[in-house]
């Protein structure tokens, strides 16, 4: 199970290791009152924030990992081989009915 604490010590070992590496940028001196722009907004955006003290922020990369991961196992179920001559076969059985009417 992974609890919240961990994942606390997680993102905060993430954003250390961004921001040692120049990816994050530390607080400037002024703010803007106003982020006009887009870029502005991102960058005045706390995720990490969120995501060391919000559940659904905490929680959802691992959310769409485990989707991915679903997804990922439908896609091979139908685009398999045996599932692409099945749906040969009942289409062929449809277009023959459809022809004889």
């Amino acid at each position: 199970m992974i609890f919240p604490k961990d994942l606390v010590r997680y993102y905060e070992f993430i954003e250390n290791q961004l921001r040692e590496r120049g990816v994050i940028a530390g607080k400037s001196g002024r703010h803007m009152k106003f982020p006009y722009t887009f870029s502005a907004k991102v960058a005045q955006f706390p995720l990490f924030f969120y995501m060391k003290n919000n559940w659904i922020w905490m929680y959802y990369p691992f959310g769409a990992l485990g989707g991915l991961w679903v997804f990922n196992k439908i896609h091979k179920v139908v685009n398999s081989e045996s599932n692409k001559r099945s749906w040969a076969e009942s289409q062929r059985k449809i277009a023959e009915k459809e022809h004889h009417h």
